[in-house]
């Protein structure tokens, strides 16, 4: 009993760098989604939602277990006693060796240590490799192995074979190497090939999905030219994603306005969501200035020490010792993140996790510093591409950018691939926009004069939907990917099945993220966020305004921590 609650506590001071990816859900089974029968195979691959298990079968522990962690074996509420033993067990070495003694170490293992305790299955080992015969389902397995040599095409009335969107599924342990899975993802396409007797697929990629099928176009050119005949992008994170980038980076920060941004997000659209609570929970002990009061020397001196150590403790002893987490670490960040996780060259823990960094350094090598020329060389070579680029919503709070337009996890202009944009707080500025018409590129700019498209690596097969977030799909996503890895001619902004290259989302069904409309964005429609950003309100130069503002803010966060707590004591 008093482990679960080490555990909890440990949990809640940790996850300031909890990345929340969820895996986009499937659209209804029998649902025809496309405006024309395919006549190839669709491969589908998402990001990190498949459920992992150990060698005996029990379930690998994942971010959407975080609420049964807040109750305790009996289904009874937190205990305040035990949150209270459990941080003492974690800060007394940061008290008492740290702050006392200047030697950080202990306060570094002990916080590693504790967090390793529940993370411990779904870590991989110090060469990047699954432990404890974690991995796929045996049930996921097998049912990839029937999928893969069976023939899954439908046929209409007059006898025309088609395929369906949700057929081939390739799943994978998300935790893996991109480059390793990669190889897996050739074999698979492979032999749908061979059991369907097509000569080309179609691949829709989301999320994590996007790094491995980015590793595969970089590994397998020549095979992706001869057997692929378009691929889509859905919220796609290979070229970061600033909620995993930036907090292992040193550029997290707390922003008071911005959790309450959050919260007013979560609360409209009703997806509040425990891992994205726990994400602000460290920062905003740091915010309201405890740790500043407890720290005697000054901050200024103790500050990268404290940064580091504790970064590379959380890194290891959660996420960071998957690759393709690492994947989402964006090429400007990717030094100054292993130096933060793992230390300056010739560290020990350099050597100590010497196969890790291997694979990670491959990775850098062979796609994160190409991902531009991967994409172009991949359609000059015949292969249509699209994306699409979802935004409304501010990063997580413990972003430093938490004031771009993105899709709460990646920015627009990395999921777009180089669009250029405003910030929730401002849009792109009126000369430019003004220039940029006159130039001949007014039907690239977002009627809310957030985007411009233009600079997109494909400025004509990139779209944008305003007011969805990066886990939630709608059947309309999946209509428009369709037609983009299946038609045999290149989807365009002018002949895809969108009425626009910027549209707005709205669901209709508050209990399913999936079912909802989409309209041409206008002046008139486009103004959909659930909140006023404005920078003199937010970043106020008086000091009792900053105080209010902070007060305003923790007050909120207080208020859903205890609606969550007592929720879960129900």
């Amino acid at each position: 009993m008093k482990n679960i609650f080490k555990r909890t506590a440990a949990l809640l001071l940790a996850f300031a760098m909890l990345p929340v990816f969820s895996a986009a859900a499937a659209a209804k089974e029998t649902m025809w989604i496309s405006q024309s029968l395919s006549d190839i195979p669709v491969i589908r691959i998402s990001g990190d939602g498949e459920k992992l298990v150990d060698e005996d079968g029990n379930k690998v522990f994942h971010y959407k277990d975080i609420p049964s962690l807040i109750k305790n074996e009996d289904g009874n509420g937190l205990k305040a006693k035990n949150v209270l033993e459990a941080i003492a067990n974690i800060l007394e070495p940061w008290l008492i060796d740290g702050v006392l003694k200047n030697d950080w170490e202990p306060y570094y293992d002990n916080l590693q240590k504790e967090i390793t305790d529940l993370f411990e299955r779904s870590l991989l080992d110090k060469d990047g490799n699954a432990q404890y015969g974690t991995g796929l389902r045996p049930e996921r397995i097998e049912k990839m192995n029937r999928t893969r040599h069976n023939d899954q095409g439908w046929h209409t009335p007059e006898g025309k074979k088609y395929y369906v969107h949700d057929r081939y599924w390739f799943y994978y342990d998300w935790r893996l190497d991109p480059v390793e899975t990669a190889a897996e993802f050739k074999a698979f396409v492979d032999d749908i090939l061979a059991s369907t007797g097509c000569s080309q697929a179609g691949i829709i990629a989301s999320c994590l999905g996007t790094n491995v099928v980015t590793a595969y176009l970089a590994v397998y050119p020549e095979h992706a030219a001869e057997h692929i005949r378009g691929v889509a992008y859905d919220g796609s994170v290979v070229e970061g994603a600033e909620i995993i980038s930036e907090p292992i980076s040193g550029k997290f920060v707390v922003d008071f306005t911005a959790i309450n941004r959050l919260l007013r997000d979560c609360a409209a659209i009703d997806m509040f969501d425990v891992g994205e609570f726990v994400n602000i929970s460290l920062e905003m002990l740091d915010g309201t200035g405890v740790l500043d009061a407890a720290i005697v020397f000054p901050r200024y001196v103790l500050y990268n020490m404290l940064v580091k150590g504790v970064t590379s403790a959380l890194a290891l002893s959660t996420f960071y010792t998957w690759p393709n987490y690492w994947a989402c670490v964006s090429k400007e960040d990717y030094p100054t993140a292993k130096e933060y996780v793992f230390g300056p060259e010739g560290s020990e823990k350099r050597k100590e996790y010497a196969g890790l960094i291997e694979k990670l350094d491959n990775y850098d090598r062979l796609v994160r510093q190409r991902v531009p020329e991967i994409l172009t060389s991949t359609a000059e070579n015949g292969v249509h591409f699209g994306v699409i680029s979802k935004y409304g919503f501010q990063t997580l709070p413990t972003c430093r950018t938490n004031y771009l337009v993105s899709d709460q996890f990646a920015s627009v202009r990395r999921s777009s691939f180089g669009a250029t944009t405003g910030t929730i707080y401002k849009d792109l500025e009126d000369d430019y926009l003004a220039e940029r018409r006159a130039a001949g590129f007014g039907g690239y700019l977002s009627p809310d004069g957030q985007i411009d498209a233009s600079t997109c690596l494909f400025p004509e097969s990139t779209w944008f939907i305003k007011n969805s977030t990066h886990s939630s799909w709608s059947d309309w996503e999946l209509r428009l990917l369709y037609d983009i890895a299946t038609s045999e001619e290149a989807v365009t902004v002018e002949n895809g099945c969108w009425p626009s290259r910027f549209v707005v989302y709205t669901r209709t069904n508050p209990d399913d993220a999936a079912d909802g409309e989409i309209e041409a964005m206008t002046a008139e429609n486009c103004d959909t966020e659930h909140w006023e950003a404005d920078d003199e309100i937010d970043n106020p130069d008086g000091i009792f305004e900053k105080i209010r503002a902070r007060f305003l803010s923790l007050f909120n966060w207080i208020k859903k921590l205890f609606k969550l707590i007592f929720k879960s004591a129900e």
